[in-house]
């Protein structure tokens, strides 16, 4: 068996020379970079879906376990940062994920109730029975907070595929 050694012959295409480029790489100016994309300018953070649902789920129940233990009811504390959160997470979240707002406050807020409401009678059936009533006496709040981060929602909804339909690509 015969091996070749890693020498070219003379003659050879291996030992042909190439041609030169037309410019030396010296030569070349490198373009500017658009200011829009310098390194300063950054993009907001945004909310995962679960991140939204943590965000809610942590706010509602701390507000919940602050509103029972001041004012000993679930009343217009938790109302109030049901509707901030709401608004906050609503804004915050990513535009694949939008429908994680609208969807997981009221169930937070169910939550907050559930943990931290008034309990009708003992066990498992009075703590339904209270989370009943303090869903009809606290619909108002989440009424407001819920139609809130659905009218975000859709307006950023609505602004993203107007925005996807100006694109000239």
């Amino acid at each position: 068996m015969e091996y070749r050694t890693s020498r070219a012959q003379p003659g050879t295409e291996r030992n042909m020379a190439l041609p030169k480029p037309a410019r030396s790489p010296e030569a070349v100016v490198p373009t500017a970079r658009p200011a829009a994309a310098a390194p300063t300018a950054r993009a907001p953070q945004r909310l995962t879906a679960i991140g939204c649902g943590v965000l809610l789920l942590v706010t509602c129940l701390a507000a919940g376990a602050l509103d029972s233990m001041l004012f000993d009811s679930s009343g217009v504390l938790l109302g109030l940062v049901y509707v901030a959160a709401s608004f906050q997470a609503s804004v915050k979240v990513r535009s694949s994920d939008l429908a994680a707002a609208p969807i997981s406050g009221p169930i937070c807020f169910a939550l907050a109730l559930l943990f931290f409401g008034p309990a009708a009678g003992p066990g498992w059936g009075g703590h339904v029975i209270g989370l009943a009533e303090a869903l009809a006496l606290d619909a108002g709040w989440l009424f407001a907070g819920t139609a809130l981060s659905v009218t975000i929602a859709l307006a950023r909804h609505f602004s993203l595929s107007h925005a996807r339909k100006k694109a000239p690509f």
